[in-house]
């Protein structure tokens, strides 16, 4: 069983790794067990065991769980998990998952991949596993969990808000996986595609106009009536705030859309695109 290491970077996700550490180090000592002893009793190492009551690691559910049943806790460390869930993912993917599930409106222009939210398991393995130079084996699976987790908030139970995603052709040529995983991921917009709070386009590589040549961006539409842009180009990650800036983001957003297949139009696309994989 891995755990996750602490970005020192992170500030927040520090301070609650420290507190839940403080609290299993103060169970255990109550419990009258050494570190060796609780680590044998949970199935860890007493290194492990160690790092965890240092903050310097992140513990998993299964650890949690497992320190309640030894340590008699009665369900007071298995709470704990709740605490841990968000700093589990790194602070940026955390930042942005708070403004989605504030916002009643997304918007999604991609012309490089498929956006996240609407990414397969396996699409989103082979996206990480291209990086260069490569995650960890731990960052890769830290940065997958992530991007699964947000996409709860197209299928989850709290109220959801509507979805726009204008996607480029050529991020659905593009055979990133092999050609079962885009098979697959090609199915999977198909069912997004169906569902009453999503509008789902496509803009061909054959238009002659495409206002979205300068790369991806997101807008998102808050319930407070700001909107928020997100932009990402290599190393560098910005969130815009201006309103001089979400404009223009908004009124290219909506050529886009214009010149894009309409989600009727988009689907019978997907579809012949799918028998041709």
């Amino acid at each position: 069983m891995s755990i996750e290491s602490v970005n020192p970077e992170d500030e927040e996700a520090g301070a609650v790794v420290r507190a839940v550490a403080r609290q299993l180090k103060l169970w255990r000592e109550a419990a009258g067990l050494t570190q060796s002893e609780f680590g044998a009793a949970i199935g860890y190492g007493e290194e492990l065991v160690s790092s965890v009551e240092r903050g310097r690691r992140i513990p998993r559910p299964e650890y949690l769980d497992a320190a309640d049943k030894v340590l008699g806790a009665n369900g007071k460390i298995a709470a704990m998990k709740q605490d841990l869930a968000e700093v589990r993912y790194p602070k940026k993917v955390r930042d942005v998952r708070r403004l989605e599930i504030e916002a009643v409106q997304i918007c999604s222009y991609n012309n490089s991949i498929v956006d996240g939210l609407l990414q397969t398991e396996a699409y989103a393995r082979a996206v990480f596993g291209s990086r260069r130079p490569p995650y960890t084996e731990e960052g890769l699976e830290r940065q997958l969990a992530a991007r699964l987790a947000r996409q709860e908030i197209l299928t989850g139970a709290r109220a959801k808000p509507l979805f726009s995603f204008v996607l480029c052709e050529a991020t659905l040529r593009r055979s990133i996986g092999g050609r079962m995983v885009m098979r697959a991921q090609l199915e999977r917009l198909l069912e997004v595609a169906q569902l009453p709070n999503v509008d789902l386009q496509v803009l061909p590589l054959d238009s002659e106009e495409n206002s979205g040549l300068s790369g991806p961006f997101r807008l998102l539409k808050l319930k407070d009536g700001s909107t928020v842009g997100l932009s990402e180009a290599p190393l560098i990650s910005r969130v815009l705030c201006d309103p001089k800036e979400t404009t223009v983001l908004d009124v290219r957003y909506g050529i886009i859309r214009a010149q894009a297949l309409t989600p009727r139009e988009s689907v019978t696309f997907i579809e012949q695109l799918r028998g041709e994989t």
